[in-house]
């Protein structure tokens, strides 16, 4: 089997037609001192970065992302790479990023809690997921998670916090994935191709759905959520 999450992040790190799609919804919320968990080789990174940021915390605990992430911002002032988990930060942050990571955590709700606890009254909290735990497959086996989320885990866990946006997205996406998962059973990794025609072809078109459906159907769940 090839390598997570080397072969993954390197697949999806061109993905920027999704990738701006997404932070066009919250880009506004990223401001301030920032921490980005998990943040791979800084595909979204790269596309929300501005000079006039306070200060970027990037977390990872892959080793070749590390290094990646070190090369790709060593002449960004304003960026620091780390290794530390949430719960071994000390500074408090006013946006605190999870884009497509918390799915990798196991107790997602202890790494939840902890990220809260960094956060600045007034900062917001961003979280981007895979949706639908009815289409997970060997394509989440494969790349390490270990599930798929619904609306209500939002709902139930982030009471003490004020929603700002709850919304799905990629609706062509789900189809996408869904006939995936049924033509190519076998499959754990998309191809170079896949990727290519779901990014630069079928985004543009979702973008419209997405917005038709307002926003209650797609492959992935992005919330953002503030600290009273």
């Amino acid at each position: 089997m090839e390598n997570y999450p080397e072969i993954a992040t390197e697949r999806f790190d061109n993905a920027n037609f999704h990738i701006k799609y997404c932070l066009s919804i919250i880009k506004k919320y990223i401001k301030g001192d920032i921490l980005e968990v998990g943040a791979g080789c800084g595909s979204f990174t790269r596309n929300y970065y501005k000079k006039d940021l306070r200060s970027i915390t990037l977390t990872e605990t892959d080793t070749k992302n590390i290094f990646d992430l070190k090369k790709n911002f060593k002449n960004f002032d304003n960026i620091k790479v780390s290794d530390l988990s949430v719960d071994k930060i000390e500074k408090k942050f006013d946006s605190i990023l999870y884009f497509h990571v918390l799915e990798h955590i196991e107790d997602d709700i202890k790494e939840i809690e902890d990220a809260k606890k960094r956060l600045k009254v007034g900062g917001h909290l961003i979280i981007m997921v895979p949706a639908h735990q009815k289409i997970y497959g060997n394509l989440d086996k494969a790349v390490g998670h270990f599930r798929r989320y619904e609306r209500k885990f939002f709902k139930d866990n982030f009471q003490d916090l004020e929603k700002v946006n709850l919304k799905y997205l990629d609706a062509i996406g789900f189809i996408l994935y869904y006939l995936n998962k049924i033509v190519f059973k076998k499959e754990t990794f998309p191809s170079n191709l896949k990727i290519f025609l779901w990014d630069k072809i079928f985004t543009p078109f979702t973008i419209i759905i997405d917005f038709i459906t307002n926003y209650n159907f797609g492959k992935c769940i992005i919330a953002t959520y503030k600290k009273k």
